[in-house]
């Protein structure tokens, strides 16, 4: 899979491809989810039974499949795929901010959403499938909780709207510029 000049690959290795469908359905579950949990009443059972710590311990999944990528991205950084030739150069730039951008938040999402729990003092933690809880290491503080809970609601809405921009990217490419170089979705398939 590398170029003519033993360089870089056409596609990105086995590993990132299927961590990348993993992360993407993670990440639309989590938005979906968060959503719909927070329009539930109080009163819904499954809201606090179900919904809440489901979205907590994927939220942790999340936050250690982002490290995961980070370190594949590293081990193999000399072999990934270049950007296209062809992309227009604010088409280069939006790529890599998008892409920077849905990095950083789904490290800190998480992290926002676990601070938010922990300072919470009504919280009953943060499980991680049935391996017990996540410790909480921040002082309980219900001005932090509040704080942190809008934080995590604007970097969640954030990472949605950066997740559909790289969609619709990934489309614009693969159906307007199909068969050019800047179609990049078989990289990922």
């Amino acid at each position: 899979m590398h170029d003519e000049t033993g360089g870089a690959r056409t596609r990105y290795p086995l590993s990132m491809r299927l961590l990348h469908w993993l992360r993407a359905v993670l990440i639309i579950g989590m938005i979906w989810s968060g959503w719909f949990m927070t329009g539930l009443p109080d009163e819904a059972t499954a809201k606090f039974a179900v919904f809440y710590p489901n979205h907590k311990q994927f939220g942790v999944l999340v936050w250690l499949l982002a490290l995961v990528h980070l370190g594949l991205r590293y081990q193999h950084r000399r072999h990934l795929p270049h950007p296209p030739v062809g992309l227009r150069p604010w088409e280069r730039v939006l790529s890599h901010l998008v892409h920077r951008a849905i990095m950083v938040l789904t490290l800190l999402t998480p992290l926002l959403g676990y601070a938010m729990s922990a300072s919470f003092t009504q919280s009953d933690g943060v499980p991680f499938f049935g391996l017990g809880q996540v410790p909480e290491l921040l002082p309980k503080n219900d001005k932090a909780f509040a704080l942190f809970d809008t934080l995590h609601g604007w970097s969640a809405y954030t990472l949605a709207v950066l997740v559909v921009l790289h969609v619709a990217g990934a489309l614009k490419h693969r159906l307007h510029d199909r068969g050019g170089d800047t179609d990049v979705l078989a990289r990922m398939v």
